[in-house]
């Protein structure tokens, strides 16, 4: 049985394996989870040890089949109980990150079940992330292209935003702009700022670091289901 650090290394690798094809070094895991680089460099020997990681000197590590399994599970989890907590107890969306990451470590397959059952099997989560299936398949985690890469003119669809910012999330979702959202650019300044009409008209200015981390599709292919663009 794994402990809930080395389950959050091995998810750890997932995520920051998302946006590279290679292997994740060292240096980034340590920074994601807020230790130093020995520590992280003695925790992937752990999970190589186990088989849950490969490590190439000189490049850092990247996941086994197992480890990815590992991963994809623990994600599930986190992502279920994010939608649990917003839909069955009233959690704002800026809240349940936090707490789903308290509580994935610890809840049983049994308890996994009946919380997707009673959520009716959800797709996404409340910030757009997909969930994966109970086979644990691999997800399409790179679906969709940052508001940022789009020019003025161009009509998009809010795939899915990042989850780790509380105040970024409440400034967001203040300014009507949540996954699903229909949104056309009005304007790129050369400050590197965003302006986006909204459904209702209303514009709302984004500084870059914000337009990075909104991930959009093309409203058609949002409509009929099809991947559009590579999430990073």
């Amino acid at each position: 049985m794994l402990s809930a650090k080395m389950e959050d290394y091995v998810k750890t690798v997932y995520e920051l394996q998302r946006g590279s094809d290679g292997a994740v070094s060292t240096s980034a895991v340590a920074e994601r989870l807020g230790v130093t680089a020995p520590t992280a460099t003695s925790m992937l020997e752990t999970l190589a040890e186990r088989g849950l990681v490969e490590r190439e000197k000189y490049k850092g590590a990247r996941l086994t089949r197992e480890g990815e399994t590992v991963a994809i599970e623990v994600i599930r989890h986190h992502r279920l109980l994010e939608t649990y907590l917003a839909e069955q107890l009233g959690y704002d969306w800026t809240e349940v990150h936090d707490e789903a990451d308290r509580l994935e470590h610890h809840i049983s397959e049994e308890f996994e079940e009946r919380v997707a059952e009673k959520l009716g099997e959800p797709e996404v989560d409340p910030h757009g992330d997909p969930i994966p299936t109970e086979t644990l398949d691999p997800v399409d985690e790179r679906r969709g292209e940052a508001l940022s890469e789009h020019g003025e003119g161009d009509t998009v669809v809010v795939e899915r935003v990042r989850d780790r910012d509380p105040e970024e999330l409440s400034y967001l979702s203040e300014e009507g702009i949540t996954p699903g959202t229909r949104l056309v650019v009005e304007e790129v300044a050369p400050i590197d700022m965003f302006t986006v009409r909204l459904p209702d008209g209303e514009t709302v200015s984004l500084p870059a670091s914000v337009a990075e981390v909104i991930r959009v599709s093309d409203p058609d292919a949002a409509e009929n289901g099809e991947p559009d663009g590579v999430m990073g």
